[in-house]
């Protein structure tokens, strides 16, 4: 039962990556690719990493897809016309075959031990996290704030390109002399 459930999320996860890199409809890349994270997440549940499949589903599906949902909708689609036409798609699709094919044939010639499932001691992953890590991920937090006002200020439009960019000073601004 579980390599029928293994071979549906796996499917899954390949039509979310290949329905992602061949759309040409931006937001629906960034729902192919909620597909292909959610399922990975349930890979993980089989596997019996929760955690991994918690924070797969919190991190990457709810936060990094907000972020890009996000990003396209305050970047200018008008400025880039082109940037679905690239001339290098043949030689990503070599690379792709050619990847497929070493992770295939590793696949198929090397033989899995035999593992048991080991629950990873979360008393011991929250005082890592909150002690030796806590550092790390505050200069992370405020990276990728100065990154997000970044992306905000680079998207807004110019107030010197726009007409009415000086509220008040036009002839309806309301201060009759």
């Amino acid at each position: 039962m579980s390599w029928i459930l293994f071979g549906l999320l796996s499917a899954l996860t390949l039509v979310g990556g290949v329905g992602m890199v061949t759309t040409r409809n931006v937001v629906h890349a960034a729902l192919f690719l909620l597909l292909s994270l959610l399922a990975v997440a349930g890979v993980y549940l089989i596997l019996l990493a929760e955690f991994l499949a918690l924070v797969q589903v919190l991190i990457y599906g709810g936060a990094i897809i907000i972020v890009v949902l996000f990003a396209i909708m305050l970047t200018r689609s008008s400025e880039y016309p082109h940037i679905s036409d690239n001339s290098q798609w043949p030689l990503a699709v070599v690379a792709a075959v050619a990847l497929a094919g070493v992770l295939g044939a590793a696949f198929w010639l090397t033989s899995p031990g035999q593992t048991q499932a080991q629950s990873p001691l979360f008393t011991e992953l929250g005082n890592s996290l909150f002690t030796r890590w806590a550092i790390p991920f505050e200069i992370a937090s405020l990276v990728l704030l100065v990154a997000l006002i970044g992306a905000l200020i680079i998207a807004r439009p110019d107030a010197s390109s726009g007409s009415g960019s000086n509220p008040g000073s036009g002839p309806d601004s309301g201060t009759e002399s």
